[in-house]
């Protein structure tokens, strides 16, 4: 995962207007323009990575959508709240498949998620904690899910080659890596390499 802050300024105007007009109605009324015009300002403020998996999504419905991390049955009283919603993918078990109605410990608002949370080169994943751990269990992005290891390992290992390092070398050049951590950290073009924040993970573990 990569930390979302989420900025009050990101919410659609269609958005904004339809509660003004609708005080009493829930996500279930909206009509399709504001929940693409939703869906769009998370993609953007997420630069295109899925909130979750950080696998590549677009603006489309057809690879993402708009995701409650404090889910609806939970907290109905948030499911207008912009706050609450971020872009996820549509990968069958998986991200917001996987997570229903089930409370989520670690989220993508927490700085945590960038540290409490552990990969390898492999594309393993590890929960350091009780919170980390669950939350890997709930959006299934443990190593059970061989689909998604396999693809967090093919673009790290691409990303770090691309940057300059071979992984199978001994790697001691902390001025090279951290280089390579700000260049992934940087988006282009509005967006984010492909599961650039395990890639950059991965970094960090070598520097700490």
């Amino acid at each position: 995962m990569r930390k979302i802050t989420k900025q009050a300024g990101f919410e659609p105007q269609s958005l904004t207007r339809w509660k003004r007009a609708n005080p009493h109605g829930n996500y279930d009324n909206l009509n399709k323009v504001e929940r693409e015009d939703i869906r769009l300002a998370c993609a953007t403020e997420q630069f295109y990575l899925c909130a979750y998996c950080c696998k590549p999504i677009s603006e489309n419905g057809k690879d993402c959508m708009n995701e409650h991390v404090l889910a609806r049955r939970i907290a109905p009283n948030k499911s207008l709240d912009y706050t609450n919603i971020v872009a996820s993918c549509r990968t069958p078990k998986q991200c917001d498949n996987a997570h229903g109605s089930q409370p989520l410990p670690l989220t993508p608002f927490d700085i945590e998620c960038e540290t409490d949370l552990e990969f390898k080169l492999s594309g393993k994943v590890e929960g350091k904690t009780a919170n980390a751990k669950e939350t890997v269990r709930v959006l299934n992005l443990g190593n059970d899910n061989k689909s998604l290891v396999e693809q967090r390992k093919q673009f790290v290992l691409a990303l770090l080659l691309g940057g300059g390092i071979d992984p199978d070398d001994v790697i001691d050049d902390s001025d090279l890596i951290q280089m390579v951590i700000d260049d992934l950290s940087e988006p282009k073009n509005g967006q984010l390499d492909a599961f650039a924040p395990i890639a950059i993970n991965v970094l960090r573990q070598w520097v700490a």
